[in-house]
């Protein structure tokens, strides 16, 4: 039972950290300008991504007898919380903007290596749904580093 408990543990802060990355980007989205259109699809589209993967996880906690998480860390909180307070200082410009989703990407990456990483005895398909998502997960970070990068030239 304190295997299923541990893994139960890791895959609920994966469901918060996807739940603090779609609130993240919702938030990108909406504070888009109307000209930026091609920004607030790709937030869109990365928040459905991250809504998809909570799916996923809180599937696989309910396989494992566990309750799935419903919130968000607490580290998401400040996050969100130093977004607002970054927002009074440098605006919301296209960079700003693409520099803060750049900055939860990369904890997002982290949490996906601290849950690889565990000592909680993943089963082989929960170890896997982890690694596909955490390589989509990159995949999504690279894009937005990309994107940040060709607007730091712009700037």
């Amino acid at each position: 039972m304190t295997t299923n408990k541990d893994v139960i543990e890791v895959l609920n802060d994966l469901i918060r950290i996807n739940n603090d990355r779609t609130a993240g980007y919702m938030r990108a989205a909406e504070d888009t300008k109307m000209v930026d259109v091609d920004l607030r699809t790709i937030f869109e589209r990365l928040a459905d991504e991250s809504r998809q993967n909570a799916i996923e996880l809180t599937a696989q906690v309910g396989r494992l007898g566990g309750e799935p998480a419903t919130g968000t860390t607490t580290s998401g909180k400040i996050y969100r919380a130093w977004m607002n307070v970054k927002d009074m200082f440098t605006g919301k410009d296209r960079h700003a903007l693409l520099a803060s989703c750049e900055y939860g990407e990369d904890a997002a990456q982290r949490a996906y290596e601290d849950a690889l990483a565990s000592d909680a005895p993943l089963p082989t398909d929960v170890r896997q749904l982890i690694t596909t998502q955490k390589s989509s997960l990159l995949n999504s970070h690279d894009m937005i580093k990309k994107y940040r990068d060709m607007h730091e030239i712009i700037k």
